[in-house]
């Protein structure tokens, strides 16, 4: 997004160039969505003036609903927990992090059945003969390792991803059937948490900070309340905001099942973003898992 931003030439704050972290910090910040959250940063010096990151050090307040929004809550929920999974990718056997990976369709989303790691791109050259496979990123990280997941070449792995493609859309009238069926049992509006009450109460709470505040008396514990209530909700809101996306993908799909009429002969990484949730390898086959919670075994 950033190099995408600098590369048409729109001005950065300040007449910085965009950075990842310039990006990162817009899209987690709670302002767009009409919140605010006091005291992000304290003054350490009255004298100099100079404020450092407020890492508990002293109380923090979030209010909502200050001012008007200019990105809808949903959006910006579905957002931070797409963040989440992101940070969460592990490596094989429990390791460290996966740093995410969007310049290909498949990048993080293609997973070894045996070690548990993602697959990787890239480059090979075996015996004098160049191509483009994906690998178990164990295989390729750890020397000894013994993990036996097949080397794919990309074209074989594309064109297994198109025919699960492929399948869903020879029989689209009965996974339509099954996309409809998921709206309707679990999916639907109903099934939401109410985050109203939740709301109320740390309205409540917030002012009785205030009134306690002004006596000049401990208001540590309602602060806490208030973080561990705001916690909650956020969840509650993410888990909404997750269901939310899943009917609205559902009824994409829907709307893409009925209007083709034969199959796809290329592959398409756009499509593939649209659809695919997660790739697994499984010796000489494989599960794609779709974002509708449809699977076909390749």
């Amino acid at each position: 997004m950033a190099r995408g931003l600098n590369a048409d030439g729109i001005p950065a704050q300040k007449g910085t160039h965009w950075t990842a972290t310039t990006i990162r910090g817009m899209i987690k910040n709670e302002k767009y969505i009409g919140d605010v959250l006091f005291q992000k940063t304290y003054t350490t010096d009255f004298l100099t003036k100079k404020r450092v990151k407020n890492n508990g050090i002293v109380p923090q307040y979030y209010f909502e609903g200050c001012h008007d929004a200019i990105i809808p809550r949903e959006l910006y929920m579905q957002v931070q927990e797409e963040l989440v999974r992101k940070a969460n990718l592990k490596t094989a056997k429990g390791g460290g992090k996966r740093i995410y990976s969007s310049k290909y369709a498949l990048s993080s989303i293609v997973f070894c059945s045996e070690c548990g790691d993602i697959y990787r791109r890239i480059r090979w050259n075996n015996r004098g003969k160049k191509s483009i496979v994906w690998r178990c990123a164990s295989k390729l990280e750890r020397k000894g390792s013994d993990c036996c997941s097949p080397t794919i070449l990309e074209m074989d792995l594309q064109n297994k991803v198109l025919e699960a493609i492929n399948q869903i859309m020879s029989d689209s009238s009965g996974f339509i059937e099954i996309l409809e069926n998921n709206i309707a049992t679990v999916l639907g509006v109903t099934f939401d948490k109410d985050t109203d009450e939740i709301e109320a109460r740390i309205v409540d709470l917030q002012a009785q900070i205030v009134k306690v505040a002004n006596r000049s008396e401990n208001y540590d514990k309602l602060v806490e309340e208030v973080f561990r209530l705001r916690e909650e909700k956020q969840s509650m809101q993410e888990y909404n905001a997750n269901r939310q996306g899943k009917r609205k993908r559902i009824a994409e799909m829907t709307a893409f099942l009925k209007e083709q009429t034969g199959e796809m002969t290329e592959y398409d990484d756009k499509l593939v973003r649209q659809l695919v949730e997660r790739i697994d390898v499984i010796g000489e086959k494989m599960t794609v898992a779709f974002k509708l919670g449809l699977e076909v075994e390749i």
